[in-house]
């Protein structure tokens, strides 16, 4: 299995927002890639003591996006922006599946692209309930924390498919 090719910083961009999406990309098609690579009993158990599972990770990278583009910055009406989470942790239901959460990963980042792509950077979301109160962020902000989220949970992903016995390295 190969990954995904590094963003490299000396690669010509046409502005900061095609920076930005690159490595949303580059990330996002990780994880994907790490989870593919596992066993499906090891997608849907956990070697860790917090209790996640790869799949769980999955699921949960779907919504953080869909709670910040969608519910936050875009202030849509979500019905269920937690629902990667049930009695206060990451859960996947029995019956989604490995190739259903990874086509919803996938739409959602092709709707954060679209908007990204149509969007000025210094824009500020819409006031809504993901602000909880406060002044809502830019969209630059936002995929700053994107970018970060992803890449810390890509971290993290790279140890257990290192423990199961899956790829590892970048």
């Amino acid at each position: 299995m190969t990954m995904p090719p590094f963003p490299e910083p000396t690669v010509p961009a046409d502005g900061r927002a095609e920076v930005f999406l690159r490595y949303l990309d580059y990330f996002r098609d990780s994880v994907v890639e790490k989870v593919a690579g596992l066993a499906e009993e090891e997608r849907r158990n956990s070697r860790l003591p917090s209790g996640w599972t790869p799949l769980e990770l999955l699921k949960h990278l779907r919504h953080v996006e869909l709670r910040w583009i969608e519910w936050g910055f875009e202030g849509r009406d979500v019905a269920d922006p937690w629902g990667d989470q049930r009695d206060g942790r990451w859960y996947v239901a029995p019956e989604e599946s490995f190739a259903e959460l990874t086509a919803t990963l996938r739409a959602q980042g092709a709707h954060t692209r679209a908007v990204v792509e149509g969007t000025d950077l210094a824009a500020r979301g819409a006031p809504g309930p993901r602000w909880e109160g406060a002044d809502p962020a830019s969209l630059e902000r936002v995929l700053f924390h994107l970018v970060q989220e992803y890449a810390r949970h890509l971290g993290h992903l790279d140890i257990v498919a290192e423990l199961a016995g899956g790829p590892v390295g970048e």
